[in-house]
């Protein structure tokens, strides 16, 4: 059995970064869901399924600037019956701007429920996980009582292959949330996916102050599809 980091290289172009020409959010998730998508794609397997995120936690020290070149290397860090946890680190030269930890669920792609990990995952990616047992259950509380409340519009190009809002998409919302308090640094994020979105669906955006910078809640007709905490430098 060896050990399998993937790397793939992305550049920080015009359309990835804010106005300070740091990389948004919705950049770092896509750069961190290609390289996933590397990884399975490139695996020796057959008949495996599709992975829907369920999770995912950024710990950000350094946002990535505009025209920077952008080392990502992902690996397994753990498994559960029907789910694999995935650690992303992005290097920018020697420097590591950010290290994500996702949990991924193997899903049937026809019937979109969860299924066991396919025959032959724990040779291909078994060294680096070494035999951790990681839990899917979401953390985040439902939404309290007082909260600032907004519509968020979804769009076309917010769907992917399978028609559902991509989940890079959802950390348009967290953008729009620092805009509107002067674009602090955000130094940790973690979004966990309850159910997908589809277009022409009402969203509701619901927002909350924390001691460490603010929640928000995605909810369709009160139902939460997505939250996230987001941590900001003081």
């Amino acid at each position: 059995m060896s050990r399998r980091v993937v790397s793939a290289d992305r550049h920080v172009g015009l359309a990835d970064v804010r106005p300070d020409t740091t990389a948004r959010l919705d950049a770092l998730a896509r750069i961190v869901q290609d390289v996933a998508d590397a990884d399975a794609a490139s695996a020796p397997i057959e008949g495996m399924g599709m992975w829907v995120m369920r999770r995912i936690d950024m710990r950000i020290a350094r946002a990535p600037r505009l025209r920077a070149e952008v080392r990502a290397s992902t690996w397994c860090s753990g498994v559960g019956p029907r789910w694999a946890e995935r650690r992303t680190e992005l290097h920018v030269a020697d420097v590591l701007c950010a290290t994500t930890t996702a949990l991924w669920v193997h899903t049937d792609p026809k019937r979109g429920t969860s299924i066991p990990l396919p025959a032959g995952f724990d040779a291909v990616w078994g060294e680096t996980a070494d035999c951790r047992r990681v839990s899917a259950r979401l953390q985040h509380g439902a939404p309290p009582w007082e909260v600032q409340r907004s519509k968020w519009v979804l769009r076309a190009c917010d769907l992917d292959v399978i028609g559902h809002v991509n989940n890079a998409a959802y950390w348009a919302v967290v953008e729009e949330e620092l805009a509107r308090r002067g674009r602090p640094r955000v130094v940790a994020a973690e979004m966990e996916f309850r159910a997908g979105l589809d277009l022409g669906e009402v969203v509701d955006v619901l927002v909350a102050d924390t001691d460490e910078g603010f929640a928000a809640w995605l909810c369709v007709d009160d139902d939460v599809r997505a939250s996230v905490i987001v941590g900001c430098a003081p």
